[in-house]
Parts: C-alpha cells; sequence; structure tokens
C-alpha cells in the first residue's frame, strides 16, 4: 500500500501556486476558465469527462493530477469500480508505467474515501 500523500500533495501545489496565482491573474484565470469549460456538463458527463482526465493523468505519470482528479470523481459520485475499470485502459494503453501509476491512483481513492 503506497503511503503517498495525495491530499496534502494537492493542498501543498494550491498554496505553492498562491504567489504565481498573484503574479500571472491572467494565466491562472484563463486556465480556470479552460478547465471549468472543458469540464462542464456536455454530451459527455462531467463524471466521464473527470475520468478521462485522470486516465491522462495516469498515463502521463501526473501525481497532482491524480490527487485533483480522484477528488473530483468523488465529489461526483464515481465509484472504486469505475476508476478500477478507467484504470485498466490505462494500462491496456499506457503499459507497465500506467500500471505503476494504476496502484497510485488506487492508494489515493482509498486514502480520499477514507478522508
Amino acid at each position: 500500500m503506497s503511503t503517498f500523500d495525495h491530499a496534502g500533495l494537492i493542498q501543498g501545489i494550491t498554496e505553492g501556486l498562491s504567489t504565481f496565482r498573484r503574479a500571472q491573474p491572467d494565466t491562472m484565470r484563463g486556465f480556470s476558465q479552460l478547465a471549468q469549460a472543458s469540464m462542464a456538463e456536455g454530451t459527455l458527463s462531467s463524471k466521464h469527462k473527470e475520468l478521462i482526465a485522470l486516465a491522462i493523468g495516469v498515463t502521463q505519470r501526473c501525481s497532482g493530477c491524480i490527487g485533483f482528479h480522484v477528488k473530483a470523481l468523488q465529489k461526483l459520485g464515481a465509484t472504486r469500480a469505475e476508476v478500477e475499470e478507467m484504470l485498466g485502459v490505462c494500462v491496456y494503453m499506457g503499459g507497465g508505467p500506467a500500471l505503476m501509476y494504476t496502484a497510485e491512483a488506487l492508494a489515493a481513492w482509498d486514502a480520499m474515501a477514507n478522508a
């Protein structure tokens, strides 16, 4: 079982970007608008879009992405079974490295679900 602290990581990222947010408000506002627009309900549900985002985070080996998108999926009512099924596709498409981050994503799910 991983002892990686995804909740702490996303808190640290949020805090760490606070100075950048003040220095580059237009950039951060633009990124926020892009995120909101791309994740909004549409032909695909927000939950499906978050599953896609988590898949990209896993296959790109981004621990921060894993933390933020696991948290969002839990808020949207995704189940662990849905995440596991999506992670199977990640392993298929990303091979061994994706398998290693699959373990990290599941550990993040369990840690945040029990928090």
